[in-house]
Order: C-alpha cells, then sequence, then structure tokens
C-alpha cells in the first residue's frame, strides 16, 4: 500500500502504521518505505509519514539521513505543521555529523513568524545540546531571543530548554520576568509548571526573606520610599518595616489564580511556590486547593499526601480545620492509609487528641496488618509527644497486648518498651503483665523486646526475670538471632545483679552462644564473658562491666518519618524519594541584602503610528469612495 500510485491507499496504510506504534508494536521494517513517501504533496499524508519518522529517526540513522535534504526543504514549507515536523525530524536524527544542519535549523526556526515552529525550535534545543554539549554558548543566544517572545505557546518550552542548558543564567530572566509572570495565566499547563518551578528559584535569589522574625509588612506606606534622613538612628532603621519587593508581590498575585487550575501538577507547583516564597501568614490558601487535590486518583494522592506531610510538621494549624479529609477508608490503598496516619498524628494537639485517638482505635482492627502496625506506632509516637494522654495510651497498649493478631501484639510489645524508657519507675506492673504472655509470642522482635525490658529493669522484677532466663535456656537453640542476642545480654545482666540464681544459669547460655552458627553470638558470648567473669586476664574490665551493661539510657524518640525531608523543594522527586535525585537544583538562601531591581526594568518603546504609504493611498481612496453625506433640510 506504501509504494502504490494511489495518495489514499498510502494515508490509508500510515494511519495503520501509526496505530501499530500506539500499541507499541515495532515497524522499524517498513522505515524504507515510509521515507519514500516523505516528499508527497497531501499534506494529510505527510504529517504521518514525520510522526513516523521522528519514532524511528534515531534507530535507522543512515536510512534517515538519506533523506536530510527533503527534511531541509521542507523547513521552507509553507505550512507550519510541516515546517516544525521536518524540525522535529531533524533534531531526531542523533548523529554527530549533522549539528551544523542543526543549528543552522534551530536559529532560522527562532525566527520563524509561526509560534508553533518557535515552540518546536525551543525543543530541539535541548536535543541539540544533549547531543553536542559544546555548542552550548550558541544554544543560549538562540534560548535568549526565544525568552523574548511574546507568544504564550513559546514560552514555556523556552524555559525548559533555559532550565536544561543553562539553569545558572539567571541574567537572562531579570528582563524577561515580569513578561513570564503575566502570561503565566495563559501559558499551556506543563509550560506552567515549568515556569513556576523556574521562578521559585529566581526569586530565593533575588528578594529578601518575608519570614523575617517581627516583620511588618508595610508595602503601601509611601514615605519609606522618599525618607531618607541620615538623622534617624541605628537602632530605628534596624526595626525599619519589611517592605516586599513589588516583583515579589507580582509573582505571587499571579499564580494564585492557577489554585484553581484542573491540572493537580500546577495546584502542586503555585503550593509548594507560596511555602517557599510567600510571607507565613499567607502560605494557608493553598490548604483548601491541596485539599481538593485528594479526590483524584491515588497516584496523585500519594504525592500530595506527601507533601502536606512535611508541610504539617512545621504548621500543624494549616490543615487542622481540614482533619476530617484525613481520615482513612477502608476502599484506601495502604500507602495512602500510612500517609493520613502520618498526618493524623503531625496534628494531634492536647484540644483534638481525644477525637484522633478514638479514630485509631477504629484502625488498629483493620484487616491491613501493615496498617495497624503503623497505627501503634502513631499511638505511641502521640503518646510521647502530648503527655497528658500518656497513660491512657499504654493502658490502651497493654489490652492490645491479649489481641489474638500476632503483628499487632508485636508492634504493642516494641512501643510499650520505648514508652516504658521514659517512665519506668511507675510500670513494673505492666513489665510483669508482659512476662507472663511471653511465652504465647512468636515475633522475634517482640520476644527480643520482652528480654530487654526485663533485663534493664531486672532490678524492679526480681522474682519474675531469672524465671524468664530459666524458659530462654531451654528454648536458646531454636530461637531467631535477635533474641539470642537479647538472652545473651539479659544473662549478662542478671549474672552481675543476681549471681546466686543465675549463675549456673549465664554460664550454661554462654556455653551454647560459644558454639553458635551465626557468629554474631559467637562474638557477643565471648566479649560478654570475658567482661562479666573475672580472671586475672580481664581483672581490670571487669570492674567496669556493671556500669557499661547497667548505664542509664537515654529515652529514644518518635519522630515522624517526614521530620527532614522539608531540605528537598516541596513537589520534586527528591522530595518524594528522600534521597537527592539526579538534576535535582537546590533552592538558595534567601539573600542578606537584596539584588538591585532595576535590573528587571524594560524600557518600553513607543510604536511609531505613521501609516506605510501603501496603507496611506488606500486608505485616502476608500475614504473618497463614501457617498457623500446630505445636509439635513432645514
Amino acid at each position: 500500500m506504501l509504494e502504490s500510485n494511489k495518495e489514499s491507499l498510502k494515508l490509508e496504510a500510515m494511519k495503520r502504521v501509526v496505530g501499530l506504534i500506539a500499541k507499541g508494536k515495532n515497524a522499524s521494517e517498513l522505515f524504507p518505505a515510509v521515507v519514500k513517501n516523505v516528499a508527497s504533496k497531501n499534506i494529510e499524508l505527510k504529517k504521518l509519514v514525520y510522526v513516523y519518522l521522528v519514532r524511528y529517526a534515531e534507530e535507522q540513522q543512515d536510512l534517515a539521513l538519506l533523506s536530510i535534504s527533503t527534511f531541509q526543504r521542507a523547513l521552507k514549507d509553507p505550512n507550519q505543521f510541516i515546517r516544525a515536523s521536518a524540525l522535529r525530524v531533524l533534531s531526531s536524527i542523533r548523529v554527530p555529523i549533522i549539528v551544523p544542519i542543526m543549528m543552522l535549523a534551530i536559529k532560522e526556526a527562532a525566527a520563524d513568524l509561526s509560534p508553533y515552529v518557535r515552540k518546536t525550535s525551543a525543543h530541539a534545543i535541548q536535543k541539540l545540546f544533549s547531543l553536542d554539549p559544546d555548542q552550548k554558548e550558541q544554544l543560549i543566544e538562540v534560548i535568549e531571543k526565544l525568552l523574548k517572545d511574546k507568544s504564550t505557546l513559546v514560552a514555556g518550552s523556552v524555559v525548559m530548554a533555559f532550565e536544561e542548558v543553562c539553569p545558572d543564567r539567571i541574567d537572562l530572566i531579570h528582563k524577561n520576568y515580569r513578561k513570564l509572570c503575566n502570561l503565566l495565566v495563559d501559558v499551556e499547563e506543563w509550560g506552567q509548571v515549568v515556569i513556576i518551578s523556574m521562578l521559585t528559584r529566581y526569586a530565593r535569589t533575588q528578594f529578601t526573606s518575608p519570614w523575617k522574625e517581627g516583620a511588618v509588612f508595610d508595602e503601601n506606606n509611601e514615605k519609606t520610599f522618599y525618607d531618607s534622613d541620615s538623622e534617624e538612628k541605628k537602632g530605628q532603621i534596624e526595626a525599619k518595616p519589611y517592605i516586599m519587593d513589588p516583583d515579589h508581590r507580582l509573582l505571587l498575585r499571579n499564580t494564585k489564580p492557577l489554585l484553581q487550575s484542573r491540572n493537580t501538577a500546577v495546584v502542586m507547583s503555585v503550593a509548594q511556590l507560596y511555602w517557599h516564597l510567600a510571607p507565613k501568614h499567607e502560605v494557608s490558601i493553598v490548604t483548601k486547593s491541596l485539599v481538593r487535590l485528594l479526590r483524584s486518583h491515588r497516584e496523585v494522592q500519594y504525592i500530595v499526601l506527601q507533601n502536606i506531610a512535611t508541610m504539617s510538621i512545621q504548621r500543624k494549624g494549616m490543615f487542622e480545620p481540614f482533619m476530617k479529609s484525613f481520615y482513612v477508608r477502608s476502599t484506601d490503598a495502604t500507602h495512602i492509609k500510612t500517609l493520613k496516619l502520618e498526618i493524623l498524628t503531625n496534628l494531634a494537639n492536647e484540644a483534638n487528641i481525644s477525637t484522633i485517638l478514638r479514630e485509631f482505635q477504629t484502625y488498629v482492627k483493620s484487616q491491613d496488618k501493615a496498617f495497624a502496625a503503623a497505627t501503634i506506632q502513631a499511638i505511641g509516637r502521640c503518646a510521647t509527644n502530648i503527655s497528658e494522654v500518656t497513660d491512657t495510651c499504654l493502658n490502651g497498649l497493654v489490652l492490645l497486648l491479649s489481641n489474638r493478631d500476632e503483628t499487632v501484639v508485636a508492634e504493642s510489645v516494641v512501643v510499650i518498651k520505648k514508652l516504658l524508657q521514659t517512665q519506668p519507675t511507675q510500670h513494673s506492673e505492666i513489665i510483669k503483665h508482659m512476662a507472663k504472655l511471653f511465652d504465647n509470642i512468636t515475633v522475634p522482635m517482640a520476644r527480643a523486646s520482652i528480654l530487654w525490658l526485663m533485663g534493664e529493669y531486672c532490678e524492679r522484677v526480681p522474682k519474675i526475670a531469672p524465671d524468664v532466663l530459666r524458659k530462654m535456656a531451654k528454648t536458646f537453640t531454636i530461637e531467631e538471632d535477635i533474641v539470642k542476642l537479647q538472652t545473651v545480654n539479659l544473662a549478662a545482666k542478671l549474672y552481675l545483679t543476681n549471681s546466686k540464681q543465675t549463675k549456673l544459669l549465664t554460664q550454661y547460655i554462654l556455653n551454647l552462644g560459644k558454639y553458635d552458627q551465626n557468629y554474631d553470638i559467637r562474638d557477643r558470648t565471648r566479649f560478654i564473658r570475658q567482661l562479666i567473669v573475672p580472671s586475672e586476664k580481664n581483672g581490670a574490665l571487669n570492674k567496669y562491666a556493671r556500669r557499661i551493661l547497667l548505664a542509664p539510657k537515654p529515652a529514644p524518640v518518635l519522630e515522624s518519618a517526614f521530620k527532614d525531608r522539608d531540605r528537598y523543594q516541596l513537589g520534586t522527586l527528591s522530595h518524594s524519594l528522600n534521597i537527592k535525585a539526579t538534576g535535582y537544583q537546590e533552592l538558595s538562601d534567601w539573600p542578606a541584602v537584596a539584588p538591585d531591581q532595576s535590573v528587571r526594568n524594560v524600557e518600553v518603546i513607543e510604536p511609531v503610528r505613521n501609516l506605510p504609504s501603501s496603507h496611506t493611498s488606500s486608505y485616502l481612496l476608500a475614504l473618497f469612495k463614501k457617498p457623500p453625506v446630505t445636509s439635513p433640510v432645514l
């Protein structure tokens, strides 16, 4: 069909080929037959051929190079879509030998009358830069020219090229800053995301911080512009009110309407811009928009909740009125549930803790075991952060120890262990209760936690601890490694505090550990034996055994997993992964003194009103052809 003489058959064939590509099928074998039709007169056929060539030009470079003269001719085609498609194909042939041809084509396209072709030239800049970074200086000149473009179609693409090629050349943005702010509302959605991201970085280098303590917002005070009396005291100069740069305010004002955008990425971009740039009392305007995004797909929910989790650590008040939006639904996926749980824990305070704990009681009964375990961790965090409910939480967790589900019991034991470390004196009853349950608990981490508690507070439960050690001596060989290590520790601590009852037991356990298959346990056993059992060789170390093993230990701090994520810019991949991703550009700190704001001033050239001679003559002819105005009869 591709080689037939009928245009209709060729067109039908191309539609089928593009359909195959769309389904992910390989159509590269048809390249020679398709490339012959690149010179076709039929516009529709030509467009489809270019779609195919963009896809396969990189794979079939030799065949694509044979048609390069056709692409160059197409760059002069009267149809703007053909010109753009030709440039797109040309930039897809990634062969260093045609770099000069590509460079020339990009420069010509950047001056094209069609904004669509200029947009395509901005896309081609990035492709050429990745192919040959040595062309950077010439490409920067093209970017500088395109940044001055007044078309909303071009703005997003050229800023993307700027971010890719020369993100550090902030001087190129100065003159175009106000234009970009004003065009922002009309740019296409993905262009808005790129521009907002770039302007966030720009603003952090050009304006002073609006977060200074005691900053007074005095933007309308005209006196500050004229009053330069040198008689003022230094103290008064230091306490002068903060005046926001008009350009800083322009950016905030022009991005605010985009919070209503239907594109979630745009809303997220504006939210991060306000978080990083706006005065603290203005940031809360993004709250409703972010909560609105939670009605979207779970992938979107995940990213939005991650960002809200980071925000809610620093500013609880922002999301407190919308607390019910973060209640977990039974249809939520586990990763969404745990993020909502994280946010509810961050929002907890004395006023709402009773409501949150009631909600948590329901979550603990969830069939989703990972989520139930995360809820118990959250209860533990609430107990440490809000002292008024510590005892209530502890009693609730102790009740969970009789739960049928092993995962819930194990997690409860681990959290109780951490809570008891904060105030151990009052809770010997809880330790006794856990000792009774020890035989029924099979999860290694939970067993290890109970053994650690027994050893740490063995002087408070002098009758129970040796009995637990006796039971462990029986099952030592079949226990998990983490449990064996804690058994050795318990034996050592009891040997130091109650050697009458436990001396033989300790020696038995140390002998078992000496021949264990795991070298960590063998190593720990040898170390403990040398430390606690006095002999001629180790006399010096033996004196300090009690101070080493029974030293008072600081209580663990239960912190949010999102505590340190604010070092990354919100909404970025690095923030989501909590590691620095390739290509991540850090936000700079606010400058102490604002750079000169006059660099953003643009000279306005008044257009000349004189009409060209051809226009003048046609205008006069039209004037003379008009019928005469009849005077009214008096």
